[in-house]
């Protein structure tokens, strides 16, 4: 059986790594093979970018080759797929070299879309990429008082980032003997200020504890960087000397110009992980590249990429699929000044976020240095 692995992030490794154990002895006799197609020769670890912005790390610590976090046996090239072929269960990279699969596995990703929004990507810091990220920490660090506004756009990655960024900023300013100088103003698109409601039960608390204002049902309709504000599609408009953005994502532009998803989000199954849709019986969508109304997080990849090598293995192996996957998703949740707290839920229990403590966030700076090995399927 030929499996193609499209995209080598954290989905398309996960599952390719546990697959290739799962099926070792087929790929030995020849009765398998997993190819991955990328478009990078690095790996990174997207989640570091937050300690970037802060600086207490540097973007080259957050970087692997991506083919030293694969089992052997695993073919790998870089070569971004350019054509997807279902009908003809194949697909054409750049360098016009074709693939064909038996089943293949989708995991793109996402990317921010700050140009979405009128003067937003001239006037805000963000940090989802490790160019951003050292610009966002420039930015912080020559901050020497006034409104720091954060804005939020729908859909974005990481679920937790609107508030873990701002716990931190808070921490970053109080440090450095600002926090009687500034102002905090968080504003989120719904009427609550997180998507998920009992994040958003014990995250204003917080914020009202350390003094952050906030204002709800906010949706960024344009930045004008003459005046410095930020207005909303509700009529709103918010003062600020610092801008900090979490911007509406989309998917990869290689969805949508082969026509699989709208926004790049392709069609999926909530269980089986199968794209819906006539060529969908042997594609596997993962991660983000799903339209799954679940959080765009490392964790839900992490779980669905398991699932999908479980899957694909017992195929190869008895015939059929053995598992569904079931929502779950654990995010950690930063909560300032070494502590943290976590968000587990899948799609029958929501989340129940209990009080941040030390031992939480001891744990999510060790996760920090484990994802290779998370990467590499072991843990």
């Amino acid at each position: 059986m030929r499996i193609l692995v499209v995209g080598g992030g954290m989905g398309g490794t996960i599952f390719a790594n546990h697959l290739a154990r799962r099926i070792h002895h087929e790929m030995k006799t020849g009765k398998a093979r997993i190819t991955m197609l990328s478009a990078s020769h690095e790996h990174v670890y997207q989640p570091g970018w937050l300690y970037v912005a802060m600086g207490r790390t540097t973007p080259d610590e957050l970087v692997r080759e991506q083919q030293s976090l694969l089992e052997p046996g695993i073919e790998f090239h870089v070569d971004p797929v350019e054509e997807f072929h279902l009908a003809d269960n194949h697909v054409q990279c750049k360098s016009g070299k074709i693939h064909e699969y038996d089943v293949m596995v989708i995991s793109t990703g996402s990317r921010p879309m700050p140009e979405n929004i009128p003067g937003l990507q001239e006037n805000s810091i963000n940090c989802y990429t490790a160019e951003n990220a050292v610009e966002f920490f420039r930015q912080l660090s020559d901050f020497k008082g006034g409104r720091i506004v954060v804005t939020v756009g729908l859909p974005h990655k990481c679920p937790m980032i609107p508030l873990e960024i701002t716990f931190a900023m808070h921490d970053f300013i109080q440090d450095r003997g600002l926090r009687d100088k500034t102002e905090f103003y968080y504003t989120y698109p719904i009427g609550r200020v997180h998507s998920l409601e009992n994040v958003a039960k014990w995250a204003a608390p917080e914020f009202d504890r350390m003094g952050i204002q906030y204002e709800t049902l906010f949706n960024m309709k344009e930045v004008d960087g003459k005046n410095a504000q930020v207005l909303s599609e509700e009529g709103g408009a918010v003062k600020y000397d610092l801008l900090v953005a979490v911007p509406p994502h989309k998917g990869q532009e290689v969805i949508e110009q082969n026509g699989l998803g709208q926004n790049g989000w392709i069609p999926t199954n909530r269980t089986s992980l199968h794209m819906e849709g006539e060529y969908g019986k042997n594609v596997i969508v993962l991660g983000d590249t799903t339209n799954l109304p679940i959080s765009k997080a490392g964790s839900t990849t992490h779980f669905e990429a398991e699932v999908a090598a479980e899957n694909v293995a017992a195929v190869i192996k008895i015939g059929r699929s053995v598992r569904s996957y079931d929502g779950k998703v654990f995010c950690f949740i930063e909560a300032g000044k070494d502590r943290a707290t976590y968000a587990m839920f899948d799609y029958q229990h929501p989340p129940q976020p209990k009080a941040p403590t030390g031992a939480v966030h001891a744990f999510k700076m060790a996760y920090n240095q484990l994802y290779w090995a998370s990467a590499r399927g072991l843990l």
